[in-house]
């Protein structure tokens, strides 16, 4: 066989493929699928004048350019990963999809991240030298089950199905594609009430004395009692956003700050929070200076969400406890479940900085104190409701005093009068 000759094998289902050695020695594979003998005998014919063009490096002649203008995209990308045409670079599925998470320069890091672990996915399922006109809505349900396949949760699998949908909206978008295949893919989190955990101020504060110092515990303070993200609101967090006189604090949203009036809300400094606020503060005046309004208030532990979760799983074994499924969240939906037992929901729902439907599907808790309460003569009800863990109404009122919404969007300044003597200034 000469350097410029190519060859058609069939396998024992009738599917064709064209062989050949390229000009830089490798052996390279053309698929074409089922058809029938005399097309695949045109193809390979066409194959090998692209090829004398390319090692001879002279143009091809126009009958082969006629046809190569005619080519149907499919076999046009399949030319094009082999090099014996060029081809836009984004009509390539991993050149593309490359590009496309190179170009999101707006995005989070965590969602780069996101974009990235769902690009493997599907590189791993398709290969990058596929053609995205390739990619048909019936791959798309071959994918959905190969990622079941592999142990993946549903609500895991929506989340890659949404990412998906994204890279080939803006590829449609692009004219690269005519319609998305992902498109009829379910993408929408559905809630999962096997993975709900209602953590109790008995264990909270079991969690909390096996925290190794003050900067842990307000860690999870802020997630348990303050409703906070973590650890995206935890290291976003300065002491120029907390307000000691008004006992607030202006929670600083990097997960919503891109929707109108979301970059910030204000929470109360609630009444379980404020001595691991106080406490941090105090470290930061007696092993340093006076706390400034930009100096974050996390400094010790400003490390990635798996990190965190790692050492809270640690902790929390210290405590002798099993840690409970989505550490954080589950703290973060337990006060949310907590509050809206005595707040109404559009507050609650402003303080921990999620929507009345957001918190109806994935956060508020059904709890035992619920069926507790449900059973008790309606003359006795509970009094060991979740709700503030035993604290005097009276606690619940005075928090209801203070908090009025802030929406002048000015920033709030921290209470620095220092008290008589030497001490630092006080919360």
């Amino acid at each position: 066989m000469g350097d410029n000759m190519a060859s058609i094998s069939t396998d024992r289902n009738g599917r064709r493929k064209i062989q050949f050695t390229d000009a830089k020695r490798k052996r390279q594979t053309v698929r074409l699928g089922k058809m029938p003998k005399r097309d695949a005998q045109s193809i390979k014919i066409k194959v090998e004048a692209l090829l004398a063009a390319q090692i001879s490096k002279r143009p091809i002649d126009d009958e082969t350019a006629r046809w190569v203008a005619s080519l149907d995209d499919w076999l046009e990308c399949r030319l094009a990963a082999v090099g014996l045409l060029r081809r836009r670079e984004s009509a390539l599925l991993g050149e593309y999809l490359d590009g496309y998470i190179k170009s999101r320069t707006d995005v989070k890091p965590i969602t780069r991240v996101k974009y990235k672990t769902t690009r493997n996915y599907l590189i791993e399922a398709f290969g990058s030298a596929r053609c995205l006109r390739d990619i048909t809505q019936g791959d798309a349900d071959e994918w959905r089950r190969r990622l079941s396949r592999k142990g993946h949760a549903e609500n895991t699998i929506r989340k890659h199905m949404a990412v998906a949908k994204v890279f080939f909206n803006a590829a449609t978008r692009m004219k690269l594609i005519d319609a998305n295949p992902f498109e009829d893919q379910k993408a929408t989190i559905q809630p999962n009430a096997e993975r709900f955990y209602f953590v109790s101020k008995e264990e909270a504060d079991k969690a909390l004395a096996a925290c190794p110092d003050a900067e842990w515990r307000l860690i999870f303070a802020l997630s348990r009692y303050g409703g906070l993200r973590c650890p995206s609101e935890h290291l976003a967090l300065t002491w120029g956003h907390v307000d000691w006189e008004n006992d607030r604090i202006r929670v600083p949203s990097p997960k919503t700050e891109h929707h109108a009036g979301k970059a910030l809300r204000t929470i109360p400094i609630f009444p379980e929070l404020r001595p691991h606020l106080e406490a941090v503060f105090d470290e930061c005046w007696l092993h340093s200076a006076e706390p400034q309004g930009d100096s974050p208030v996390i400094r010790n532990y400003r490390n990635t969400n798996a990190n965190l979760r790692t050492r809270l799983k640690r902790i929390i074994r210290q405590a002798g406890l099993e840690p409970w499924p989505k550490l954080f969240q589950n703290c973060r939906s337990t006060r949310e479940t907590e509050l809206i037992e005595s707040f109404p929901i559009h507050v609650v729902c402003s303080w921990i900085g999620n929507t009345e439907a957001v918190a109806k599907n994935h956060y508020l808790q059904v709890t035992e104190a619920h069926f507790r309460k449900a059973t008790q003569n309606p003359t006795h009800p509970v009094h060991d409701s979740p709700v503030w863990d035993g604290q005097k109404k009276q606690e619940s009122l005075q928090l209801s005093e203070f908090f009025t919404p802030d929406n002048d969007g000015q920033s709030l300044n921290m209470k620095k009068i220092a008290e008589a003597g030497l001490e630092p200034a006080r919360p």
